[in-house]
């Protein structure tokens, strides 16, 4: 396999500089692409086919939250990792919702940013099980996603096309159990877990383990507060 393709999007030059200094000297990682806004994200995806998109949150144009609603919508193999001077918060929430699979604080750490690429071009969610679980039960429990014009819940009727063993695996996902712990929970092996994930997203046609946790709450295979 080739070096994982890169875009970084940020209006500030220095940002979009650093970022592309510190992934370019990586021996797997290779910046194909730069943008200063939203819109210019999405062209320079389409025109460069990445594997990674960093964008920011906060850009003129066309601001970043949109941005990745587009490209995760017309570029499902392209995954987006958003960059933002904030920590958790809103951004942060509706980021997943639009199709992101993590986010990385712009002061985030050189060894940090490539580890996070890699992470997220492997086909994982750039978030901790722990992080993971707070962000959305906290997202759902305020913020109804059926409600206040957020995307519709998705049908009930996807879930049968889970077997039992494979529903357990989903609402152990939304708890923010890592594999390790679901293997435990389920007294199975991790590589039978690691099946079972597998297995639930590409049935529900879900792009990572974040997705998986917000399709839980919003289809209400879980609710918000579950132990």
């Amino acid at each position: 396999m080739g070096p994982i393709r890169v875009v970084v999007a940020d209006d500030q030059e220095l940002v979009r500089a650093g970022f592309g200094m510190i992934l370019d000297a990586q021996p797997d990682i290779e910046v194909v692409g730069e943008a200063a806004d939203g819109a210019q994200a999405i062209e320079a995806v389409r025109e460069h086919g990445p594997d990674v998109l960093l964008l920011d949150v906060r850009m003129p144009v066309m601001d970043g939250l949109e941005a990745a609603r587009r490209v995760c919508a017309e570029f499902p193999d392209c995954k987006v990792i958003m960059l933002t001077t904030f920590d958790i918060d809103d951004y942060v929430y509706d980021a997943l919702y639009a199709g992101a699979s993590g986010f990385l604080l712009k002061d985030v750490r050189r060894d940090d940013l490539a580890h996070g690429v890699r992470m997220v071009a492997s086909g994982e969610a750039l978030l901790a099980p722990s992080v993971t679980r707070r962000l959305i039960s906290e997202f759902a429990a305020r913020r109804p996603p059926a409600q206040g014009g957020g995307p519709a819940r998705p049908p009930s009727r996807l879930l049968e096309q889970l077997t039992a063993r494979e529903r357990e695996t989903l609402r152990l996902l939304a708890r923010g159990l890592s594999n390790a712990e679901i293997a435990a929970a389920l007294v199975v092996s991790e590589h039978t877990v690691k099946t079972h994930v597998s297995n639930v997203l590409s049935k529900l046609r879900l792009r990572d383990r974040v997705h998986a946790v917000v399709f839980a709450y919003e289809s209400g295979a879980v609710v918000a507060g579950d132990g």
